[in-house]
């Protein structure tokens, strides 16, 4: 099955009910099978700048790469797959980007954002992040968090020094410990995922899970996941319900079908003559 056959995709963002514009921006590709959303930080416009710089230099060259590509073609020497590496290349390259107009423009000095992406291809999702906007995986009636926050946060819970519980009510949620622009160098973590019939894929801004907790995403998704443009729409209504402090983006894909990659020149043949 094509890849825009078997995936529904839906994208919302809002600005909240406290901040007087919106600084989160999400992409999606579904001919390639990629969604990206960042969370811009720095004063003034400068963490629209920092996340609209992410989204559209991931977007951009991701898509257009694949467009005469196969993400699973693997790379000569490392031997990691190509969605792999041009989710992390151009990560990269976002953040090189970013860095370059802070440092070379002073109204932007300090800007920076986090970033998640998810590319699917061949039954997979290669999850790509910086920082602390998430990507989550609903199968069956399991909400699971498939990304693992860059933030001091985290690091007191992994520590054992705060507990889960805990951590609801501190006051350092904010505080990320790698971020895209604010180095000249960083390294995003991506891992990839197995995907099956029925996954429902949730990326969302800090926005979102600061003001709902999981059980009350976990709970919206499963009740709405036929109906992804009206998920999205209460999932960010519950965020500004319970205050809105931040920007609240999502992005929601849901798998209705397989997405294998054709493999081998007879495969590419046949599948170049069915489209």
């Amino acid at each position: 099955m094509k890849i825009t056959e078997a995936l529904e995709i839906f994208s919302q963002t809002h600005p909240g009910m406290v901040r007087s514009h919106n600084e989160d921006s999400v992409a999606c590709e579904p001919a390639c099978g990629l969604v990206v959303l960042a969370d811009g930080m720095g004063g003034y416009n400068a963490g629209e700048v920092a996340s609209g710089i992410a989204v559209s230099v991931v977007a951009t060259e991701v898509s257009q790469r694949l467009r005469n590509a196969n993400p699973v073609d693997r790379d000569a020497e490392s031997g990691e797959e190509l969605g792999v590496q041009l989710l992390r290349d151009n990560i990269r390259k976002a953040n090189a980007s970013i860095f370059h107009a802070a440092q070379s423009q002073p109204q932007y000095a300090g800007m920076g954002t986090t970033i998640v992406s998810g590319l699917f291809y061949d039954n997979r999702v290669a999850a790509g992040h910086i920082g602390d906007s998430r990507m989550y995986r609903l199968r069956g009636e399991v909400l699971e968090t498939i990304t693992r926050d860059h933030s001091l946060l985290q690091e007191q819970i992994d520590g054992g020094m705060i507990s889960v519980a805990d951590a609801r009510l501190s006051k350092n949620k904010n505080l990320v410990t790698r971020a895209v622009g604010i180095d000249a160098e960083v390294e995003p973590e991506i891992h990839v995922h197995d995907v099956l019939v029925g996954d429902v894929y949730l990326l969302c801004s800090d926005g979102l899970n600061d003001m709902v907790e999981d059980e009350d995403i976990q709970a919206t998704l499963y009740a709405l996941q036929r109906n992804l443009p009206l998920a999205a729409s209460q999932l960010i209504q519950m965020a500004n319900d319970n205050g809105g402090r931040d920007n609240v983006s999502v992005i929601l894909v849901k798998v209705n079908g397989t997405f294998s990659e054709p493999r081998g020149w007879l495969a590419k043949l046949l599948d170049w003559v069915q489209k």
